[in-house]
Order: structure tokens, then sequence, then C-alpha cells
């Protein structure tokens, strides 16, 4: 795989397999040659909506100092004039700060890696002033990376943004014989939602996984192409995109 590599300060170390740049107070991600980023979390792990990592979301440590240092982040994106926007945002006990941006301009809302690096920048300035000042420890350490492939889409604030996505769908519905809740999921398009019902209608998306149950080399039959599941939004449990390689 083709990559970019971002600018490097000193006492860098390069980590070919999990493609990311460590400084004692950066870590960028690398971008691919499609143009997405390579997030630094271990992906064979659960996406947990709203972990403050790949789930999205906020999830503070509990320190002294990281709401000022959330606050200082919220700043900065200010000063991109509504090109970036926090997807995640985490800190952690041992001083280290983990940031998640999406680029709010485009479609795909993937940063590439000068949108990145210009972030990371103007954040790492204000922590270094707030260091100073005595607001934030003098030893925090900055990890940013994009959202990564599988980013989780907000119920239904990202809908129109991403109507064009697959997207896998965890949701809870009922057994039709006892009116258990049971826990289903799918990977499904977006047909339409509406915000008076506050619902979504699915279709099966035309990707291999489900082509595959009409028979191998075969398209989605018309059954497949022709269902539909009606949600609330209130029973669904995990969105996300569903990237196919």
């Amino acid at each position: 795989m083709n990559t970019q590599t971002a600018f490097l300060f000193r006492r860098t170390t390069f980590l070919p397999h999990t493609h990311r740049i460590h400084t004692p107070k950066f870590c960028i991600a690398m971008v691919a040659s499609s143009g997405e980023t390579e997030d630094f979390s271990d992906s064979s792990s659960e996406i947990l909506v709203g972990d403050g990592e790949g789930g999205g979301g906020i999830s503070l440590a509990g320190t002294s100092w990281d709401e000022e240092a959330l606050a200082i982040a919220e700043e900065v994106t200010l000063t991109f004039e509504g090109d970036l926007g926090i997807y995640a945002f985490k800190t952690l006990l041992n001083n280290i700060i983990r940031v998640r941006i999406e680029k709010l301009s485009n479609m795909s809302g993937s940063p590439n890696i000068q949108d990145i690096e210009a972030f990371s920048k103007a954040y790492r300035v204000r922590l270094d002033e707030a260091e100073v000042s005595g607001s934030i420890p003098g030893n925090v350490s900055l990890e940013v990376s994009s959202p990564g492939l599988e980013r989780i889409f907000k119920v239904p604030q990202d809908l129109e943004r991403f109507k064009e996505r697959n997207m896998y769908v965890k949701y809870v519905s009922t057994v039709a014989e006892t009116g258990a809740p049971c826990e289903c999921d799918g990977i499904f398009r977006l047909v339409s939602y509406d915000l008076e019902t506050k619902c979504c209608t699915w279709g099966i998306a035309d990707v291999r996984a489900n082509r595959e149950k009409a028979g191998k080399g075969r398209p989605l039959n018309k059954k497949q192409r022709e269902w539909r599941l009606e949600t609330p939004f209130e029973t669904l449990k995990l969105v996300r995109n569903y990237p196919e390689f």
C-alpha cells in the first residue's frame, strides 16, 4: 500500500506495521493512497458507541485537566471555520490525549494528512501555552487521527450526510411468537428516514456478504432487493460505516 508520510519531529519512531508516527508529544496517522487515514487503535477490538475512540464521543479520565484540554481542542476547531470537527476525544490517566478529527466540508468526513497536521500543530501550540500557565501538566502527549473506516454514524444527525453509504446496523427487534426483545444486525442501505415519526427504512445493501446469501457469484435476488425493514430511532443500538474491500 502506498502511503504519504506526515511531517516528522525529533526522536521520531516509525512503526511500519501500524502505519503510525510516534513522537514524545505527537502521534499522527499516515494517509493511504485512497485518502483515508488509518487510526491508531486495535482494529480487532469491538467498537463501543461513545468510547472516545472508534465509537466517537467524549471520554474523560477524570483528571484535573482533561476538561480544560477538551475546551482547548474545541476552540482550536473553531479556527478552521467549520472545516474540521471533533469526532472523538479521550484522555487517559497516563497523560495522553487522543483526538479523532473529521472533515465537515466533504461527504466522506475523512480528513487528509494535511488536515491532521494543521490541527495537530495548532492544538499543540495551545497545549504548550496551557502547560506554561499550569492549567495542564507539562508532560501531556497528543495523538491525532481520523475517525477510521468503520466510523459510527449518529442517528439522526449523520443520516443525511452519509445516506449513500452502506451501513452495518445493530438494532433491537421482537420475537414474533413471544414478543420478547432480541438483538439483530445486518448490512443495510438507508432507503429513507422521517424526523417526525423518528423512524428509518432500510433495504439490503448490495455487498458481497449479502449477495452470497443468494448464491456464490449471483447478484441480489428480487426478494432481497425488495426487502424492507423499519426501525424506530430508539431501537438502533449501533449504526456504522461498512467499507467493502
